[in-house]
């Protein structure tokens, strides 16, 4: 590979004097085979001690090579050299030697040869050690299965009826356990590809614990496969395509007779409809396409929307470039039914903020999206009693989502929206303001924690504790948003607490997570994602379209983020460590920017510096004082769709946490009644979990 290669050990050995210390330089370990060029003798590069430059000459080389502590010098001519501090000093001696100063094309060409194959030596190592990186993280990645995962732990799986936005929601019919599926036959030694017939013998999302007809009880050959797989037809279809049924070669000897024993054990039995893999490939039809303009929430500044390009979309999730990203690089990931997302013009029609792009005019191949695409929001009168600037609610937080924060209506847009601020952590000029709309389900009435027993995030720096909405809503001369005004309808959505599922990280939107659900209060879920700790769950609306069956995303193609390991948590929780030195640094007016590593379960998309207990912006930049609120008349936006709770960046906030305490008390000339809410267990139904408010 290289000239002047020779495959013999040769120990070397000289010292080197130079200003900083003169060492002897260690024999050269007799396993690595020896490189000589021009007088000088070099390490075969290992991949691992990296390259050095001579800080004299110039030249290219293997650092184990080099001379000097720090590794400085080439040779020891060359520290010599160097030790008299004057670059006009060792010219002069070159001078006396050669009687020529030596050229840089002289240089090179003498140089040239070594330094180029050291060099593509060195990058090939570097290539097989990305490459060795690469293969073990997509080892671990491939290396989860859920099915082993469900059986190992006897855990639950939603079923894929909770999830309505999700392929084959709404019409996955009765498919349960015991329905038979013809599938390939893996126990087979015929060299053509054959199918035999399997029943379900557990669900778990799209997936399904398969059986052999005829191995009874036996769970010897049971394999787990995705229903909605290509390899999975309904009993008939072998028939129909002329495919052969052939036994599982382990069982081929207990019967003589196979086409009897089918017969009678399929009579009466359950299959797939016949149009089964056609309504699996309509359900994964979807309707934005690559290049649609829309308008979406900036995750540097929620207070404002920003016009954005569908780069790609899988599975129904779309992969927004910001419009004037150049590098394409500025992105953000949301379902294609967000209420994060709008059509082009949302905002100017309901008086949201927006950031005026610096591209006078679309680019070509770009359109705007259809409005008929987004979902509606549903209509709300705003004309009789309605949501007033400074009414107090509860709220949960888009900067720290596991939390339900003390919160204030900061200014009503046209067509139900309201910008919403958490009291104790808002810019001055609203630049931290998020925008939800009247029938959110992330919004609730003054008591909702009280009532179900959720902890309440008081207003940072209030210091009466244990907080109480009476004495809260006093002092601060504030009321209360009438109870009457929150959504209160609950669907009969299905989740029990346990079940497993595929949940997107919100603070980290591209990640899809292992998730289960640990609390359910009426439409309300609290996801936890499998291996880390609680103070990165996260609340959930059950209708979400950020939640998914188990096994989405194999049946998309997107990458599922196995369970945390060990060490994932512990690199997790060092990292938490310094995330709060920083804080302490960002109190006193530092401004720190904590990277997170790719791997672990990340809990923000970048952090969000805090000056004077105030929240910037998501990447931790000075955030720009957007420009002021104007208000304009209401207008109609039949296509418009409310952004709750955004996926923002953000430094997670020291969490002052305490059960609120709130008796039956006057609050501004009105009785408030509490009714007990229902249990976690109690998940679907209308009861009434809210305050009701009585004359």
């Amino acid at each position: 590979m290289f000239d002047g290669y020779d495959s013999c050990s040769e120990d070397t050995s000289s010292s080197s004097s130079s200003e900083e210390s003169e060492e002897e330089v260690a024999p050269l370990p007799s396993n690595l085979p020896i490189i000589k060029n021009n007088g000088q003798v070099y390490t075969y590069p290992d991949g691992k001690s990296g390259m050095a430059t001579c800080e004299m000459c110039g030249m290219v080389g293997v650092r184990d090579a080099f001379y000097s502590k720090t590794k400085r010098f080439c040779s020891v001519s060359c520290s010599r050299s160097y030790s008299s501090n004057s670059k006009k000093a060792s010219i002069l001696a070159r001078l006396q030697v050669t009687g020529k100063p030596p050229t840089k094309k002289a240089k090179v060409l003498q140089k040239q040869p070594l330094v180029a194959k050291l060099a593509a030596y060195a990058q090939y190592q570097a290539t097989l050690q990305n490459q060795a990186k690469t293969k073990a993280a997509a080892v671990s990645m491939e290396g989860f299965s859920w099915g082993n995962y469900i059986n190992s732990n006897s855990f639950t799986a939603a079923p894929v009826t909770c999830f309505k936005h999700a392929p084959m929601g709404t019409c996955w019919g009765d498919i349960s356990e015991n329905v038979r599926v013809e599938v390939p036959n893996t126990d087979c030694s015929l060299p053509t590809k054959v199918f035999w017939i399997a029943g379900i013998v557990k669900l778990a999302g799209y997936n399904a614990l398969l059986r052999y007809e005829g191995f009874e009880n036996d769970p010897g050959l049971d394999f787990w496969c995705n229903v909605c797989g290509s390899d999975i037809h309904p009993v008939g279809w072998c028939a129909a395509s002329g495919k052969p049924l052939v036994p599982p070669r382990t069982i081929q000897h207990k019967y003589t007779n196979w086409k009897a024993f089918l017969v009678k054990r399929l009579t009466g039995a359950k299959t797939l409809p016949p149009d089964f893999s056609q309504k699996v490939s309509e359900s994964m039809q979807y309707p934005f396409k690559p290049c649609m303009r829309v308008e979406v929430v900036d995750k540097r500044h929620l207070c404002r929307t920003r016009v954005a390009v569908v780069e790609s979309v899988i599975g129904g999730r779309l992969r927004l470039v910001y419009e004037e990203s150049e590098d394409r690089t500025d992105d953000f990931w949301c379902h294609m039914h967000s209420p994060l997302i709008h059509h082009i013009g949302w905002s100017r029609s309901i008086g949201h903020r927006f950031k005026r792009s610096d591209i006078t005019k679309k680019q070509d191949g770009h359109f705007d999206t259809p409005p008929h695409l987004f979902a509606k929001v549903k209509e709300v009168d705003q004309s009789g009693e309605w949501f007033k600037e400074g009414m107090k609610l509860e709220a949960i937080d888009p900067l720290n989502l596991s939390t339900i924060c003390v919160a204030t209506i900061r200014k009503v847009l046209a067509d139900g929206f309201l910008m919403i601020g958490i009291d104790g952590s808002e810019a001055a000029d609203g630049s931290d303001w998020f925008c939800y709309h009247a029938t959110s389900p992330s919004i609730f009435p003054v008591g909702f924690c009280e009532i179900n027993m959720i902890e309440l995030t008081p207003p940072r720096g209030y210091t009466k504790l244990p907080f109480k909405w009476f004495d809260y809503l006093r002092e601060t001369g504030s009321i209360a948003a009438p109870v009457k005004l929150f959504n209160k309808d609950v669907p009969n959505h299905g989740f029990r607490v346990g079940m497993k599922l595929e949940a997107v990280d919100l603070m980290e939107p591209r990640l899809i997570c292992v998730a289960t659900v640990t609390r359910i209060i009426h439409r309300l879920l609290r996801i936890h994602f499998d291996g880390w700790e609680e103070e990165y769950d996260q609340w959930v609306d059950c209708e979400s379209p950020d939640l998914y069956p188990v096994g989405w995303c194999q049946l998309t193609g997107y990458q599922l983020q196995p369970p945390a390991s060990q060490s994932s948590r512990e690199s997790q929780s060092g990292s938490s460590k310094q995330k709060k030195k920083a804080k302490s640094q960002q109190y006193k007016g530092h401004k720190k920017k904590r990277k997170m590593p790719i791997g672990k379960k990340p809990v923000s998309l970048s952090s969000l510096p805090m000056t004077g207990g105030v929240r910037r912006s998501f990447s931790g930049d000075e955030e720009l004082t957007p420009p002021p609120y104007r208000t304009l008349p209401a207008q109609t936006a039949p296509e418009a769709f409310p952004p709750p709770s955004t996926s923002r960046e953000f430094s997670p906030s020291l969490k002052t946490v305490t059960t609120l305490q709130l008796k039956e008390e006057l609050i501004d000339g009105e009785d408030y009644n509490f009714l007990q809410g229902a249990s976690d267990q109690e998940s679907n139904g209308s009861a009434s979990f809210y305050i009701k408010q009585e004359p």
